[in-house]
């Protein structure tokens, strides 16, 4: 039996700091060259964008990795029925009031930005609710915005439920002690092949589902997250060398293929989660941080960073100094209002 019920340090700082990368990836999506716009779109830069793909590929992937390692630590101490209470709460709930009051906020400057919209915001309330376009939600229409994340990790994790009871845990977990390191690593295929089942613009439900249920049943697992310690300085020599040679294929040839991302992605994850272990597995003040701020900060950074991009490209000059104001200003706005209104409870 494993000792691995409660709270991993590590995987509560690693999720704070990929929810805190959110500013700057958000920031330099208005200088994005992925042949999609954004709620502000400033035109296409290949530097910049070059930024993202060094970190895209792993950054969802590894929230939806923690999910499922924290589902499988939940359910150890929590009925089945206490974990779906939780979840609803957690998710479901958020995300309805988040659709219905934080994104459209973030959608009535985007209408302002590319068409010059004059109304207030309580009129752009009803159009939000009434126009359906392609759910991006850049030209002010219907979206689950940045909230598509809970919507995906509500289905998930009641879904994974039924694969729980068909598969427990326990009857895993042998399996995943003997399994050796290069075909933890060739994991990746099934993560990319699921890629494209429900594929929304690039949001994949069924990779998404992939990696929940790869973090319950395998990186959940102590014996397997000893095995890739064992193997850290091939795992970060892989992670350097394939993260560079990403950031060079796109920035020369704008090459971003969906079986390579998917590959540099998952050995990117492996390497966070192993070097989170190994140095960051410790409670500090910034573990209680994002213990506490963490999931404000997500339901509010977007609206908040559209809203300081839309008054900063017009008052700002220069590239470099939108993108400072943008990043600092809306990390500082929005951990200002969620301590506000931690204070008020």
């Amino acid at each position: 039996m494993e000792p691995e019920a409660g709270r991993k340090p590590f995987m509560d700082n690693l999720r704070g700091m990929a929810v805190l990368l959110l500013f700057p990836i958000h920031t330099l999506m208005i200088w994005n060259d992925f042949g999609s716009r954004f709620y502000i779109w400033e035109g296409a830069n290949r530097p910049l964008s070059t930024w993202i793909v060094l970190v895209n590929p792993w950054l969802m992937p590894l929230l939806f990795v923690l999910a499922g390692m924290s589902a499988r630590y939940a359910l150890q101490t929590r009925t089945v029925k206490a974990f779906v209470v939780q979840r609803t709460r957690k998710l479901l709930f958020p995300l309805i009031v988040g659709t219905a009051v934080l994104v459209p906020f973030q959608t009535w400057y985007a209408r302002r930005y590319f068409d010059h919209y004059e109304g207030g915001i309580f009129a752009h309330w009803v159009w939000f609710f009434t126009h359906f376009t392609d759910l991006s939600g850049y030209d002010g229409a219907f979206t689950p915005g940045h909230l598509w994340f809970l919507l995906f990790l509500f289905l998930i994790s009641m879904a994974a439920l039924l694969v729980f009871r068909a598969i427990p845990y326990e009857k895993s977990a042998a399996f995943a002690r003997r399994i050796p390191f290069p075909a933890i690593l060739l994991l990746f295929i099934p993560v990319w092949l699921m890629y494209y089942l429900g594929n929304f613009g690039g949001f994949s439900l069924g990779k998404s589902f992939a990696l929940y249920l790869l973090g319950y049943y395998l990186l959940s697992n102590g014996a397997v997250i000893e095995k890739l310690e064992r193997n850290t300085t091939w795992l970060a020599g892989l992670w350097g060398a394939g993260t560079a040679a990403l950031a060079f294929l796109y920035a020369r040839f704008a090459y971003y293929g969906d079986l390579w991302a998917n590959l540099i992605g998952w050995i990117s994850v492996l390497s966070v989660l192993v070097l989170g272990k190994r140095f960051w597995n410790r409670r500090t003040r910034f573990t209680d941080f994002v213990n506490r701020f963490s999931y404000p900060i997500y339901l509010l950074h977007l609206p908040v960073l559209v809203a300081v991009a839309y008054h900063t490209v017009k008052r700002v000059h220069g590239v470099t100094a939108q993108i400072l104001v943008i990043w600092g200003g809306s990390l500082i706005l929005t951990v200002l209002i969620c301590f506000l209104l931690g204070h008020s409870r």
